[in-house]
């Protein structure tokens, strides 16, 4: 005696904008009927967009070209795809740190981009995207953007903690460098050096990357991961200088587009 409720009966029992179901239980002398019903996938499924748009996005960098060095130092580091110079690369840092195997699931279900890397750490977690056609790694971007509720404009700023230029580097501190956790290249006695560091730690990427375009210099090191980035380069003192400027013009323009907190 018991049947699934009809259509018409689901659509009489429809509570708000959630469709309520269930089963429909007749008694054999035209009794009063019942209906056993269960939670509806409305309101669960609007509790998962609003644990996705509690995301908090701390950093968004688009690479549109990446240079050689820092492609290789990229390589280096990362643990899935390798990038090649040329790539476009998306690098998003978001909290919590978790949160970002559910921003990685909708970049790479979003289009053909491939996932390069991806760093959990205590407070935020990070991932870079890469693919030749700039537009596809931004539709990636723009589709995780959409659905944690935020925009570029909203990204935290680039606060940087300290930057200089140290000139004639001595061989002791240049043995030292380059006995340290580095991946790029080597410095060399006599060589200028130019050092970034910069909160939120991504953020180092662009400098690095613009950097490189601008002047003939060495990439020593760039970690884009953890609380500060840090990126070193080193070569003759004009082309430093040149690139210092390119880098620091690479995060005012990150700045000028983000809202200061």
């Amino acid at each position: 005696m018991t049947r699934f409720a009809s259509f018409e009966a689901r659509e009489r029992r429809r509570g708000g904008s959630a469709l309520v179901t269930g089963t429909e239980v007749k008694p054999p002398q035209g009794g009063a009927s019942c209906v056993v019903t269960t939670d509806s996938e409305s309101p669960r499924l609007q509790r998962q967009n609003s644990h996705v748009q509690s995301i908090e996005l701390r950093t968004h960098v688009f690479i549109d070209s990446l240079q050689p060095q820092l492609a290789a130092y990229m390589g280096s580091v990362s643990q899935g795809f390798l990038p090649i110079p040329g790539d476009a690369c998306l690098w998003m840092e978001v909290s919590p740190g978790m949160a970002v195997h559910r921003v990685t699931d909708i970049a790479l279900k979003a289009s053909d981009v491939r996932l390069g890397q991806m760093v959990v750490e205590r407070a935020f977690g990070s991932m870079a995207l890469y693919h030749r056609d700039q537009s596809t790694v931004l539709h990636s971007g723009d589709v995780v953007l959409e659905a944690i509720g935020s925009t570029i404009e909203q990204r935290s700023p680039a606060d940087v903690s300290w930057t200089e230029v140290i000139r004639a580097i001595t061989p002791d501190h240049a043995v030292l460098i380059n006995r340290q956790n580095r991946r790029g290249s080597m410095i060399e006695a006599g060589m200028s050096m130019f050092i970034l560091e910069t909160e939120p730690a991504g953020y180092v990427l662009i400098a690095a990357n613009e950097a490189e375009k601008a002047s003939n210099i060495t990439l020593v090191d760039v970690k884009a991961v953890g609380a500060f980035g840090r990126l070193t380069l080193a070569g003759r003192e004009g082309d430093v200088e040149e690139a210092a400027a390119a880098a620091m013009r690479a995060i005012e323009t990150v700045n000028r587009r983000s809202t200061f907190r």
